[in-house]
């Protein structure tokens, strides 16, 4: 799989999160694998280890985006531009393979998929203030 696709694959398991409690993310990913045909060996150890892990994070990837985002809280925004969010802000913290910029950029085409219509400017804005800090 090209690094968009496990990432978007990530991002999508991420947003499942949002609708299953924590003890249930083992079994919701297995479902998940299960609809993707072109998962090998590698593939699957990226995503289930990415996911995982911003999970596990998600206290402190919560609050860095908070603190990033005057007048917005964590719940008002939408669970698509949350999850983008947390997803690039764990690669521009924690993945030295990916370059910030890489990742701000990869965030935005996401928002571009599967967010509204505003999500691409908002996504970028916060994203370039976390960069900065």
């Amino acid at each position: 799989m090209k690094r968009r696709e496990l990432r978007i694959n990530t991002f999508i398991l991420l947003f499942l999160t949002e609708f299953h409690e924590n003890d249930e993310l083992e079994d919701q990913y297995e479902l998940f694998k299960e609809q993707i045909s072109n998962l090998g060996e590698s593939d699957d150890k990226y995503i289930h280890s990415r996911v995982f892990d911003i999970v596990s994070k998600l206290e402190e990837i919560d609050k860095a985006i908070s603190d990033n985002t005057i007048g917005w809280s964590i719940d008002r925004m939408s669970k698509v531009d949350l999850t983008i969010l947390r997803l690039a802000y764990y690669e521009m913290r924690y993945d030295e393979d990916v370059p910030q910029n890489v990742a701000i950029n990869e965030a935005v085409e996401i928002a571009k998929i599967y967010g509204g219509d505003s999500s691409p400017s908002f996504i970028n804005g916060v994203l370039a203030k976390l960069a900065n800090n």
